[in-house]
């Protein structure tokens, strides 16, 4: 009798460490970098020991299922006969035949022995480790990196034949853990802090940054139908007329096509000599527009117009032909809302 109740004390064990193996698995995938790194910085080893473990994240997730497999297969073994060989008593006092109750007893102790298997050695550590990644990974990334180190011959080998295996598919593994978010998971754990009361967008300035990457440069260019414009002959007497009926700063400048070719401010002709004002502007004097496909996204639009140094530009199509006029000031308002233009009137 007593070598039966040790088989369940072996079921126990066994169950803590399956425990063990699992959580550490889930937590190590699970934690996030930027709350393990202050610690380590302050000098924590538990927390150095976990940035390791997430950097070699293949070789501890291959020490957890070596160490899972092996638990599985030993709780069986262990702890099933004695079950069993408990169950035969209090089933052979109803009187049923040997051959009932053995098939009985076997049934029941393959029933409970799953039951703690999957409950206990599985979902309660897996739950746990999602609640609680970080603080999970610092208690059980230690022990786990002491066990990979140990039988790392072992691990290694069987890491490199399924990295091998996956290679065959034409992919590549990765040894990290993700530590970073996409935009979706950064605009979604912005919505849920804002809800919760945690962060603040008063301005809104944050759902226009994420509402700005999805925007294209035909989203907000502005057609030449809408556009005040000017002719490519025009005068800064025209330009200083324009600024006081209008309010703009600059101005396109379009051929007799109603085709833009160049732009003007109002500070490239307010110091030109009285003499010059009823002359054509200088062709130095106008600024080129630089052209951007209208399907560019908007951010990689105002990277090339900050490389040209340049506050307009021309949207083109797949034909090549205008379709519109891009300015800075329109970028940016996407960002931060709306920008007064300085002469603009209201």
């Amino acid at each position: 009798m007593e070598n039966y109740w040790t088989g369940i004390i072996w079921l126990v064990v066994l169950l803590i460490v399956n425990a063990f193996f699992v959580g550490a698995e889930f937590a190590i995938i699970s934690a996030r970098r930027s709350q393990i790194e202050p610690k380590a910085e302050a000098g924590s080893r538990a927390a150095k020991t976990t940035l390791w473990a997430m950097e070699h994240a293949t070789l501890m997730l291959a020490a957890s299922q070596l160490g899972i497999t092996v638990c599985s297969l030993l709780i069986l073994n262990v702890s099933e006969p004695s079950i069993h060989h408990l169950l035969e008593i209090p089933l052979a006092l109803t009187g049923l035949p040997e051959e009932a109750i053995g098939t009985i007893a076997f049934i029941v102790a393959l029933l409970i022995v799953s039951f703690l298997h999957v409950v206990i050695g599985e979902m309660v550590p897996k739950n746990l480790s999602f609640s609680v990644p970080d603080r999970a990974a610092l208690i059980l990334a230690p022990p786990l990196v002491f066990v990979a180190r140990v039988f790392r011959p072992i691990i290694a080998s069987l890491n490199w034949t399924a990295n091998a295996i996956i290679r065959l598919f034409g992919v590549e593994p990765k040894n990290e853990a993700n530590s970073v978010f996409n935009l979706g998971e950064v605009a979604n754990i912005v919505a849920q802090s804002t809800k919760e009361g945690m962060l603040t967008d008063s301005t809104g300035a944050l759902n226009a940054a994420f509402e700005f990457t999805e925007k294209k440069v035909q989203d907000i260019a502005i057609g030449l139908a809408d556009l005040v414009t000017l002719p490519e002959d025009a005068t800064p007497a025209d330009v200083e007329r324009a600024v006081a009926q209008r309010g703009f700063s600059r101005y396109i400048l379009v051929n007799d096509e109603n085709e833009p070719t160049g732009y003007i401010h109002l500070k490239d002709v307010i110091d030109l000599p009285e003499e010059e004002f009823n002359e054509p502007v200088p062709p130095k004097r106008i600024r080129q527009l630089i052209s951007i496909f209208r399907s560019t996204d908007l951010e990689d639009a105002l990277a090339t117009m900050r490389r040209s140094g340049v506050h307009v530009a021309r949207a083109f199509d797949e034909t090549g032909a205008t379709r519109g006029v891009l300015f800075l000031e329109d970028i940016i308002e996407e960002l931060v809302g709306e920008v007064q233009d300085a002469t603009r009137r209201n």
